[in-house]
Formats: C-alpha cells, sequence, structure tokens
C-alpha cells in the first residue's frame, strides 16, 4: 500500500499530483471538455486539451482554473475528483493533502480550493504558499534565517517571494504568465500580419521559438490561421525577434513588480538575496533568455532551477512531512505548511 499522503499543485494550465514516496504520479492540463446539451463531462487532461479551439457547437471545453484560482467551481470539482480517483488506489483510507496556492489570495478563493478537494473525499488539507513550495522544490534550505528570492512563473500567475525561516518575508503575485504571453503573440500576430490565429497555435510558436531576450541566431516558426480581411486561411512565417517585440511588455511589467517588490524587501535580507541570486521556477522560466534578462535588470545573478516546473509540485510534496507538525506544534518546529482545514 503506498504512502496515504498527496501534494496536489493546482496549477491554471496543469494539474500536478505528487505521492509521498512516489513521486509525481499524475501531469496533465487543467481542462474538461463538456457537452453542453447534457452537461457531462466528455473529456478530461490531456484528451480535452487536444480539443481547444477544435470543437463542435456539441462541446465546450473549459479551463476551471484562471489566474491561479478556482473559477468554475463545479468543474474543477470533477476535475479534482477524477485525478485523484485515478492515482488513488484504496477507497478505504482517506488521503490528507498538500494543496499549492498563489501567495496573494483571499480567502474565499483559499475555501473555494479546500471545498472543490474536501468533496474528493480527504481527511485533511494543508495550504503551502507557491513560492514556498518552490523553493523546496528547487532544494533551497528555506529554514535558515537566510533571505532566498523564488520567482515563480507558471500559467495564470507569476508569484515572487522573499523567504526566511520557512516563511514569507514580503511577496508580490501578479497576473502576468504563460497564458498572458500566449495573448500576445495572439494580439501581435494579428496586428501585424492581419492574422487570427489561436491560442494553441501561439502556445506553439511560443513553445518551439519563444524568447525574451534576442538570440544570436534568429529562428522561424510558421504559423497558420484565418485571414482577419479577407477571412480566408492564410500562414506566416515568423522569427523569434517578432515573438520578442511581441512578450516584451508584459515581460517588463513582471520585471518591475520584482523591482518594486525588492525596494520594499529588508536591507539584511536583500544583502542574502544579492549574493545567492534569484531562482527562477515555473515552466514559463524555461523561455529563452528569462534569467539573463532578469539579471540585467535587477543587476543581480539568477538562476534558473533543474526542472522548473515541476518545482512546485515536489516541493508541496517535501512539505508532506509537515503535516504531522501542524497537529502537535513542537517548539523550535518551523511549518512552511500555512494553514489546516
Amino acid at each position: 500500500m503506498l504512502g496515504t499522503d498527496l501534494a496536489i499543485d493546482l496549477g491554471t494550465s496543469t494539474t500536478k499530483i505528487y505521492l509521498d514516496g512516489k513521486g509525481i504520479v499524475l501531469n496533465e492540463p487543467s481542462v474538461a471538455a463538456v457537452n453542453v446539451e447534457t452537461g457531462e463531462v466528455v473529456a478530461t487532461g490531456k484528451e480535452a486539451y487536444t480539443m481547444i479551439g477544435k470543437t463542435s457547437d456539441k462541446i465546450k471545453v473549459c479551463l476551471p482554473l484562471e489566474g491561479g484560482v478556482i473559477s468554475d467551481f463545479d468543474m474543477a470539482q470533477y476535475l479534482i475528483g477524477t485525478y485523484l480517483k485515478k492515482v488513488s488506489q484504496s477507497h478505504v483510507v482517506m488521503p490528507r493533502v498538500v494543496v499549492s496556492v498563489p501567495c496573494k489570495i483571499t480567502e474565499v478563493e483559499k475555501r473555494a480550493v479546500v471545498d472543490a478537494i474536501s468533496s474528493a473525499g480527504v481527511r485533511k488539507i494543508c495550504l503551502i504558499e507557491e513560492p514556498v513550495a518552490a523553493a523546496l522544490g528547487a532544494g533551497v534550505d528555506i529554514s535558515q534565517p537566510h533571505g532566498t528570492l523564488v520567482v515563480d512563473i507558471g500559467g495564470g500567475t507569476t508569484d515572487m517571494a522573499v523567504l526566511s525561516l520557512s516563511g514569507i518575508a514580503i511577496s508580490r503575485s501578479v497576473k502576468v504568465a504563460g497564458n498572458t504571453f500566449n495573448e500576445a503573440i495572439v494580439k501581435y500576430i494579428r496586428r501585424k500580419y492581419n492574422l487570427i490565429i489561436g491560442r494553441r497555435m501561439a502556445e506553439n510558436a511560443k513553445l518551439a521559438i519563444g524568447c525574451v531576450y534576442p538570440r544570436k541566431d534568429v529562428s522561424s516558426f510558421r504559423v497558420k490561421g484565418r485571414n482577419a480581411m479577407t477571412g480566408l486561411p492564410q500562414w506566416a512565417d515568423i522569427t523569434s525577434d517578432e515573438i520578442l517585440e511581441a512578450l516584451i511588455e508584459n515581460v517588463m511589467q513582471m520585471i518591475r513588480v520584482i523591482q518594486e517588490m525588492l525596494e520594499k524587501t529588508p536591507p539584511e535580507l536583500i544583502g542574502d538575496v544579492y549574493s545567492d541570486g534569484m531562482i527562477l521556477t515555473g515552466g514559463s522560466a524555461q523561455l529563452f533568455g528569462f534569467d539573463s534578462l532578469i539579471s540585467k535588470k535587477a543587476k543581480m545573478p539568477v538562476h534558473v532551477a533543474d526542472d522548473p516546473q515541476n518545482c512546485v509540485a515536489v516541493g508541496a510534496g517535501k512539505a508532506i512531512r509537515f503535516i504531522d507538525d501542524m497537529e502537535n506544534k513542537a517548539y523550535g518546529v518551523l511549518n512552511p505548511l500555512s494553514a489546516a482545514y
């Protein structure tokens, strides 16, 4: 029988489940496809993701999470229930769960996450803030009185925080992340080529040639879509420099928030951060040149964590061993988990 404790990284674009002692056992897009007439769910995860933008009028694809929080409660509840059934083998033992949430969400949004998960039959739910989980997953020892700056660039939100003593000294959360980048590419191509493309095509372009810092060798990618004037099919070859141009505004907005947070950070912690550098995690941290651009603007070293897109899930998994400490508060145990329900 496997460890009955789980960690869930409820991401806007992907949901990951980490099993204690096993590692990440499920990694699926947070997408569900619904039959409009009957209201039943036709597909979830990867299968539903392939349907985005390609549905018939009977089927609607919905993304139950937006900007890191739940926007469609019933759908999110169903998704979580389905994914937990996939990974849990016993129906007798109710698991304890650690869930990662963005650092600046309201009580109502926290409640929504807790309710959506508890309906799947869970004994206990603990929340962990995403930057804390990301730092744990990146292998940082956060229990020391030492400042660490983590920037987690996900699909719906970018969370950043200066951590010390297993807690957050100062944090910021911006709704500029992977999805915003996709939308920026769609808008840019529409403006420049009069070509309307879908979100998936934009995402593929971003993955293939996306960059936020000029590349030495310029690569290109062919996007296909519909001409806005004639309404006929059309394609265009776009270069990585054009994607840079499309994304730079959003990226600069994110960097300004990082700078603003650094201005408010206590000076002792800033000294630590400056000597160690900043840690980038999250899927969008893999965009070419993110680290060089931020280090140029923030004037400090920047490291991208190993396997950045799984950092939060792995970190939440590492925090499973702190669930017991929530119950018996031993003196001197610093706990990265923020709340238990």
